[in-house]
C-alpha cells in the first residue's frame, strides 16, 4: 500500500489503555486527554466572523452559479433572527421546528435559535409530504410543544403544520406565505428587526448544559424520540473531530455535502465541523440516488472538497462517473485530505476502485475511513485512520470517551461514556433510564468484535445490532450485520443493501434493495427506454442475481451464513416508516415488521423469488 498520504495528512496518533475484567468485559480509554473546548458552539461562529469576516461560510446553488454568504454577514442575520425569536417568547419549552430540506435559511434560523438558548428541531420533510395523517409530526408536537415552525413552502406544508402543530402556531415560510393564515411570516420579515442588547444578554447565558437542539430518532416501531443535544455535547464532539482530523486546525475545510440536517451525521458532525474550524460549506442539491446523483456530479466538477463524506451507494455511483471522466477525477481528488463513509457496509470492489482512481489521478491513496456513533453520541465517538486493505474497521475511541465491551453471544455489546453523550430523551425519564447501565455507560445497541486478537489498539469491526440477530428453527444464531455486509459485497454493486429473513424458519432469505444503474448495465443497450420495473423483471437481471446468489452459497460455511432465496424490494425503503435509521442504513427490524407480506411471498415460493435450484448442504 502507498502510505504517503497517510504520512502527509495530519491525523491523530492515539494511545490506548484498557482493563479486562473478571466477567470478560473490557473497559478501554485514551491515554491522551481531550483538549479544551468552548462553552457554546456559536462562540466559534463569532470568532470566525471577527478574524475572517469575508470568508465564505455557506453557499447554495442559485441558477448556474452559487449564492454565497460570509461569516460576518451570516452573524448579522443570525442576531436579527434571534431578536425575533426572543420577541416570540420561545425557549426550551417552546422550541423552533424546522420542517424542510437543507438551505442557508434553515441554517440561519437554527443558529439564531441556538445563539440565544432556544432549541431547534430539524424534522424530515417526508413526515409532512409523504404522510396523509401526520401521525409522527403530531407525536413530535406533543413531545416538544414547539412555539414556531419554519418551512420552505408555506402553501405546500400548511395543512401538515395546521393539523400537527395547530392552526394558531406562528409559521415562517421561505416562499408562498399563506396570506389568509394568522401568525404567518415571510423569512425576510425576520431580517427586518435590528438586534438589541437582549440578544447579547441571552447569548451570555448560554452554557454547556443549555439544550442546543433536539434530534429525533426512531426505533423499530413507534413514535420518534427527542434526543437532547446540549452545547457540551456539540462542542466536545467537535474537539474530538479536530483531534482526529488534525489537518483541520491548519487548513479551514471545504465541504460539499448532501446529508440531511435532521440526521446527526450531517446535522451535527458536518455542519458543526465547518463552524468549529472556520470552513466553507457548499450545499449539495444532489443525493445518492439515480434521479439526483447527476446534480452531485455537476457540483463536484466545480467544488474541490478537502474532506468528503458519502454513503457506500453514493461512492458506488461516484466511482462509475469518475471512471470515464478524467476532469471530474482531477477536481475531486486535487485538494482532498480524507474520505469518509458511513451508513452501511462498504463493498470491497468500491473500496478498491476508489483507491485505484486516487492513485491514478494524484499518485497516492487518500486516507479513507469510517467510524461508529449515533444521535445519542453527538455522533463522533470511534474512528479509524490507520491504513487498511479492506473496509470495515471502525477504529478506536476519541479522547474523552471510555468504551465498555460486554460479552454478547460470540462478540461484545458496545457501551460508551463521555462528554459527547446525551443526557437523555426530552420529557421521557423512563426511556432515559433504560438507555444507561448501572455505571452510566450509554447502551448504543451495537455489537463489535476485535479486529486483531484482543488488542483494542488495532480497532474493531461493527458486528450488527444486538437486536437484529435471530435464531433459525434449528436454534443456530444468525449474525445479521456480518451476513448483510458479505451479501452486498458478493453481489458486486448489483444491490445496495439487504434485509436478512429466516427467524424461526428452516433457511435464510433476503429482501434486497436493487441498484438500478448497475442492473441496466447488465442488460446493455436494450435497457434504454425500459421502466424500472421492466429492468427488475428482465431475464438477464434475474440471471445475474441468481449467479451471484449461487456464488454466495458456494462460499457460505453453514445454514446460518447461507442465503437460499432472494426477493427484490421494488418499493424503496422509507425513512418516515422507520425503515431507514438515523445513520442512513436499513433498519432490519422495521422493514420486517412493515413488510410482512414480502417475507411471506419470499417463503411461499412466489414466481418473482430468485432461488438457485441446486441445494447446498448445511
Amino acid at each position: 500500500m502507498n502510505e504517503n498520504a497517510f504520512q502527509r495528512v495530519k491525523l491523530w496518533t492515539p494511545e490506548l489503555d484498557w482493563e479486562e475484567r473478571a466477567d470478560g468485559s473490557f473497559v478501554i480509554w485514551r491515554k491522551d486527554s481531550l483538549g479544551a473546548y468552548p462553552a457554546k458552539l456559536n462562540d466559534r461562529f463569532v470568532h470566525w466572523a471577527k478574524v475572517a469576516p469575508d470568508r465564505i461560510w455557506m453557499a447554495e446553488r442559485q441558477g448556474n452559479g452559487w449564492r454565497r454568504l460570509t461569516y460576518k454577514a451570516a452573524l448579522e442575520d443570525i442576531r436579527r433572527i434571534a431578536q425575533v425569536l426572543l420577541d416570540l417568547d420561545l425557549g426550551p419549552e417552546r422550541p423552533v421546528v424546522i420542517l424542510g430540506d437543507n438551505s442557508i435559511e434553515h441554517a440561519l434560523i437554527a443558529l439564531a435559535a441556538q445563539h440565544v438558548g432556544i432549541p431547534s428541531a430539524a424534522i424530515s420533510p417526508s413526515y409532512a409530504t409523504l404522510s396523509s395523517d401526520f401521525t409522527k409530526l403530531s407525536s413530535i408536537a406533543q413531545q416538544i410543544t414547539p412555539g414556531l415552525v419554519f418551512v420552505a413552502d408555506g402553501e405546500k406544508l400548511r395543512d401538515a403544520v395546521d393539523q400537527a402543530f395547530g392552526a394558531d402556531i406562528p409559521l415562517v415560510a421561505l416562499r408562498n406565505v399563506p396570506v389568509d393564515r394568522p401568525n404567518s411570516l415571510a423569512f425576510t420579515d425576520l431580517l427586518d428587526r435590528e438586534a438589541t442588547q437582549a440578544v447579547d444578554q441571552a447569548f451570555a447565558k448560554v452554557g454547556p448544559d443549555t439544550v442546543a437542539k433536539f434530534l429525533f430518532t426512531s426505533g423499530t416501531t413507534g413514535s420518534p424520540k427527542a434526543v437532547i443535544q446540549t452545547q457540551r455535547m456539540l462542542c466536545a464532539n467537535q474537539e474530538m473531530v479536530a483531534n482526529c482530523y488534525a489537518f483541520l486546525r491548519d487548513e479551514p475545510p471545504v465541504i460539499i455535502d448532501w446529508g440531511p440536517w435532521n440526521h446527526t451525521a450531517s446535522g451535527n458532525k458536518v455542519f458543526n465541523l465547518v463552524i468549529y474550524n472556520g470552513g466553507t460549506f457548499y450545499l449539495d442539491d444532489g443525493k445518492p440516488s439515480p434521479a439526483l446523483m447527476d446534480k452531485t456530479i455537476a457540483n463536484l466538477r466545480e467544488i474541490s472538497p478537502t474532506w468528503y463524506f458519502n454513503v457506500p451507494a453514493g461512492y458506488e455511483m461516484l466511482v462509475r462517473a469518475m471512471q470515464g471522466d478524467e476532469a471530474l477525477r482531477a477536481n475531486f481528488f486535487k485538494n482532498l485530505k480524507l474520505l469518509m463513509y458511513a451508513g452501511a457496509g462498504m463493498a470491497q470492489h468500491t473500496w478498491d476502485a476508489l483507491n485505484g482512481l486516487a492513485e491514478q489521478t494524484v499518485g497516492e491513496r487518500i486516507p479513507f475511513g469510517t467510524g461508529l456513533g449515533s444521535t445519542e453520541t453527538g455522533p463522533f465517538s470511534i474512528y479509524c485512520t490507520d491504513p487498511q486493505e479492506a473496509p470495515g474497521n471502525i477504529g478506536v475511541p476519541a479522547p474523552g470517551i471510555t468504551l465498555k465491551l460486554v460479552p454478547f453471544e460470540d462478540k461484545f455489546e458496545l457501551r460508551l461514556k463521555g462528554p459527547n453523550i446525551t443526557p437523555g430523551y426530552w420529557r421521557n425519564q423512563a426511556l432515559t433510564e433504560q438507555a444507561f447501565d448501572e455505571e452510566g455507560f450509554y447502551k448504543i445497541g451495537d455489537a463489535v468484535r476485535f479486529a486483531v486478537g484482543r488488542d483494542p489498539r488495532k480497532g474493531f469491526y461493527f458486528d450488527g445490532r444486538t437486536a437484529e440477530n435471530f435464531k433459525l428453527r434449528t436454534g443456530t444464531w444468525v449474525a445479521v450485520g456480518k451476513l448483510r455486509a458479505h451479501l452486498v459485497d458478493i453481489f458486486g454493486g448489483l444491490i445496495r443493501d439487504a434485509v436478512i429473513t429466516g427467524e424461526n424458519r428452516e433457511e435464510l432469505g433476503a429482501l434486497v434493495v436493487p441498484f438500478l444503474p448497475a442492473l441496466r448495465e447488465v442488460i446493455g443497450a436494450s435497457a434504454t427506454g425500459l421502466s424500472d420495473e421492466a429492468i427488475l423483471d428482465h431475464p438477464a437481471v434475474q440471471a445475474a442475481l441468481a449467479a451471484k446468489l449461487k456464488e454466495h452459497q458456494r462460499l457460505a460455511t453453514g445454514s446460518a451464513t447461507r442465503v437460499m432465496r432472494l426477493l427484490i424490494m421494488k418499493e424503496a425503503p422509507r425513512f418516515e416508516r422507520g425503515e431507514i435509521t438515523d445513520k442512513g442504513s436499513l433498519n432490519q427490524r422495521a422493514v420486517l415488521s412493515q413488510r410482512p407480506e414480502l417475507v411471506e411471498r419470499l417463503y411461499a415460493g412466489s414466481s418473482d423469488v430468485i432461488r438457485v435450484e441446486k441445494e447446498v448442504a448445511a
